[in-house]
């Protein structure tokens, strides 16, 4: 058991060290892994696996720890030397937002989006200029020509930055995604009348990987053409060639809801399956030849004839985590054939995760490897030490039946602690997808995709295939639809500290414990802590609030021990993607929030109202308040908006809302603007006092503070939202005076277009002595007043992961995290 457990602490320690906010010095690396090697070399542990303890078992434990140690200190260090070498393929700040013409290959599947194309660029020369440009980028390009394809070689003017993504509690981590994929610039290219028009080089350039994925990109097209507008077109073409671009945000809603989302990419039985039909014909004409069987048996013939076809498929199915898991599983399986050994499971395992750190250390960051590996993992310990009995018909049901409970029980603690929520309908609905997909939609779509060309009657036979494949699916996806209508089917929790989420583990392997272990069923006790933990909430009288980082936008949620108010949802990206359901309604869950007492739309600009309607599908809402009318469809599944006016009132909660701006007469003028129509709200809990401006002109901003004046009314508050994202056309001298917050904020996105925060307008806040945090330097900010001061948080910098751009401070004093003032 030596070597499985020296890969297990090797893989721990690939894990350990994507965990840093930063990376140890290479010299410290390179000495760890060094010493870890040396160590390991000295030990020659392999030779003495499975051989008598000598010098009796203490010794023997503590050779076996220090094993363990040194595998684990070299994981540590390959890991961190491989992430320095990464993050030095770097663009420099200075050369940001510069023009800059490149010559260089179109490196994956282009991906079509509402108003560009996306695709990723491998650089081969910078043609104008001795920056450095990192050799992988991610480009997009408004209005390309329609025949862009892989391996073709182009040459255009780009603008770059660096890779940035946005910083949330809850969110995708857009950065770890890069830095797995080798992005380490994204930008535009460039079309405008002034630019140098972009010339196609070559049509096809002869370089492995981009051919793989044209021929990718060939076998798409067909599968495009073959299916038509059927409904589930892109879930066939995901469950062929692992493209899951297609797939609509409702379609995953619903997978994920019924626990199937692991069937929708390509599985370990997809990848088994052609490997074993191609060792299965290999092995069968190799026999036919005695000639040939001198020079090798059939066995060591079949292992790397299956190697081969499941690595082909690999390729084309783009090598994602679950392909890779199962392609080396094979790859060790096959060795032992060949070299006539017999590796237990566990050590097959470990090696094939082993084996993915070292291709790629950055693939434990991924869901895919943790489900993937523990997925096989749960049927392994599930499976070990039990005797089949009966007839062979009986012990395959049960063991399969025994594999499905065995994933369905061991993945709760892992989708809860990914996705925050349990699928409650997932062991009725998993007990007919898999068999279903497995055995029935996958087999029919991948004949019909090898039959597409093999001339007319191929593609006529491949299309029905296809067809049936795409009927069966619907039908399935029927069946789904049905197991989510109880409200019961499925659970949203919040995200739980880690030491439940090992406490849970522990509780699922007590239960799925192999006969002989004493009272399964106390594992449901290690279970309970991780569905019982208590969310951090406000107190009584406390006031939670939080910029969230929706981009160049706006989305604000408040938060008191007895109610959640929104402010802004966020801007829409494309028909399918907001901040709404990309970056809000995640945070919410994580919070464990079950409903919305107000939300507040300020105005119908995109960036500020793009997420509602997906707020409010998914949760209950109480109070909407808007200057947007009732029945737009920003608002769509809104039963009453009441509509912002100067002077109204409100509470959701212990949170009382003042209307300051727009004056009820605003709506009578025709030829006002959206931001001159923007609701600005004073939000109060107690003392404490956070005005919310969305895009309010200069115009209104001073009206708005003259009309206070004249009431006789304050409008300080402790915290702004910076008007407008610190646009020059908003934070004028009167309102900063008026207000004299402690803190501004300002949502923007990095490197925006708008240029926004204006550089006057810091300079201004920076006169009043006002600090100025930014969304894109420093993510989601949250302040938490309570009755013992003022404690903030954020994110980029408080939660900070070794891969983070830290553009720099944000202008103005910042305050530090954690830091109380009770002024």
């Amino acid at each position: 058991m030596v070597l499985p457990a020296a890969l297990a602490a090797f893989v721990a320690g690939v894990i350990a060290l994507q965990q840093g906010a930063t990376l140890p010095a290479p010299w410290v690396l390179a000495t760890l892994g060094g010493a870890a090697g040396s160590a390991l070399f000295a030990a020659r542990f392999i030779p003495h696996v499975g051989a008598p303890a000598v010098g009796g078992s203490g010794t023997q434990g503590l050779r076996i720890a220090a094993i363990l140690l040194a595998a684990a200190a070299l994981g540590f260090s390959y890991a961190g030397i491989r992430a320095h070498v990464r993050l030095a393929d770097a663009l420099a700040y200075a050369d940001e937002g510069r023009d800059l013409r490149v010559r260089g290959i179109v490196a994956t599947l282009p991906a079509q989006y509402e108003d560009a194309v996306r695709f990723e660029f491998a650089v081969e020369k910078v043609l104008d200029s001795r920056v450095h440009v990192p050799a992988h980028l991610a480009l997009s390009w408004h209005r390309p020509p329609p025949t862009l394809l892989p391996a073709q070689r182009w040459e255009f003017s780009v603008r770059l930055r660096r890779p940035q993504g946005l910083c949330n509690p809850g969110g995708f981590d857009a950065e770890a995604w890069m830095l797995e994929a080798g992005i380490r610039a994204q930008g535009t290219v460039r079309t405008g009348r002034r630019e140098r028009p972009p010339v196609l080089v070559a049509q096809r350039v002869w370089r492995f990987d981009p051919l793989i994925d044209r021929a990718r990109a060939v076998l798409r097209a067909r599968l495009q053409r073959a299916l038509g507008s059927r409904r589930y077109r892109p879930v066939i073409v995901a469950l062929v060639m692992g493209d899951q671009g297609g797939i609509s945000q409702d379609d995953w809603a619903l997978f994920n809801r019924t626990g199937v989302s692991h069937l929708i990419s390509i599985s370990g039985l997809h990848i088994t399956m052609i490997a074993g039909a191609v060792a299965l014909l290999a092995g069968g004409l190799w026999r036919r030849s005695a000639a040939l069987l001198r020079i090798a048996n059939v066995q060591t013939v079949r292992a790397a004839a299956g190697m081969t076809g499941g690595w082909a498929y690999c390729l084309l199915a783009g090598w994602g985590v679950p392909a890779q898991r199962t392609l080396l599983m094979l790859g060790v399986v096959a060795a032992a054939v060949c070299l006539r050994v017999r590796p237990g499971s566990a050590t097959i395992l470990a090696a094939a995760a082993a084996l993915v750190c070292l291709w790629d250390p950055w693939a434990v960051l991924a869901a895919g490897f943790w489900l993937s590996f523990g997925a096989v993992a749960c049927i392994l310990f599930a499976s070990s030490g039990r005797v089949h009995a009966g007839s062979e018909r009986g012990a395959a049901l049960r063991e399969a039946v025994r594999a499905q409970a065995a994933i369905t029980v061991g993945q709760v603690p892992l989708t809860l602690a990914i996705f925050g929520q349990v699928s409650l309908a997932g062991p009725i609905a998993n007990a007919v997808a898999i068999p279903l997909v497995s055995y029935v939609v996958a087999p029919l779509a991948l004949g019909g995709a090898a039959l597409l060309g093999f001339g007319a009657p191929g593609r006529w036979a491949g299309t029905e295939l296809l067809h049936g494949a795409e009927r069966v699916f619907a039908a399935l996806a029927w069946f789904l639809h049905r197991c989510t209508a109880p409200s019961w089917s499925w659970m949203s929790l919040p995200v739980p500290p880690l030491w439940t989420i090992v406490a849970a583990t522990l509780g699922c392997a007590w239960l799925l414990a192999p006969g002989g272990w004493p009272a399964p069923w106390a594992g449901l006790c290690w279970l309970a802590p991780m569905f019982l933990w208590p969310v951090p909430r406000p107190a009584p009288g406390d006031l939670w609030v939080t910029a969230l980082d929706v981009g160049q936008g706006m989305g604000v949620v408040l938060e008191t021990a007895d109610a959640v108010a929104i402010f802004d949802t966020g801007p829409r990206v494309s028909p399918s993607a907001d901040a709404g359901s990309r970056v809000i309604a995640p945070y919410l869950r994580m919070r464990g929030v079950r409903r919305i007492d107000a939300l507040i739309v300020s105005h119908r600009d995109r960036d500020h109202a793009g997420g509602a309607a997906s707020l409010l599908a998914a949760f209950p809402v109480g109070q909407v308040w808007s200057s947007v009318a009732a029945g737009d469809p920003l608002l769509a599944g809104a039963r009453t908006v009441h509509r912002c006016r100067a002077g109204a009132r409100f509470a959701v909660g212990s949170i009382a809302f003042s209307v300051l701006s727009p004056p009820a007469s605003i709506y009578a003028r025709r030829n006002a603007t959206t931001n001159e129509r923007s609701c600005v709200v004073l939000a109060r809990v107690g003392a404490h006092r956070v005005l919310l401006t969305g895009d309010v002109p200069v115009r209104e901003e001073r009206a708005l503070v003259q009309a206070a004046a004249s009431a006789g009314r304050s409008v300080h508050a402790d915290l702004m939202l910076a008007p407008h994202h610190g646009s020059r056309s908003s934070s004028s001298e009167d309102l900063l005076a008026a207000v004299a917050p402690r803190w501004a904020s300002v949502q923007d996105g990095y490197r925006n277009r708008y240029h926004h925060p204006d550089p006057a307008v810091l300079m201004r806040y920076a006169a009043h002595g006002i600090p100025v945090l930014r969304s894109d330097r420093l993510g989601a900010v949250r302040w938490r007043w309570s009755a013992r001061g003022t404690t903030l948080e954020r994110w980029r910098i408080d939660h900070r992961r070794y891969w983070y751009n830290l553009p720099g401070p944000s202008t103005g004093t910042m305050a530090k995290s954690g830091r109380r003032d009770a002024r």
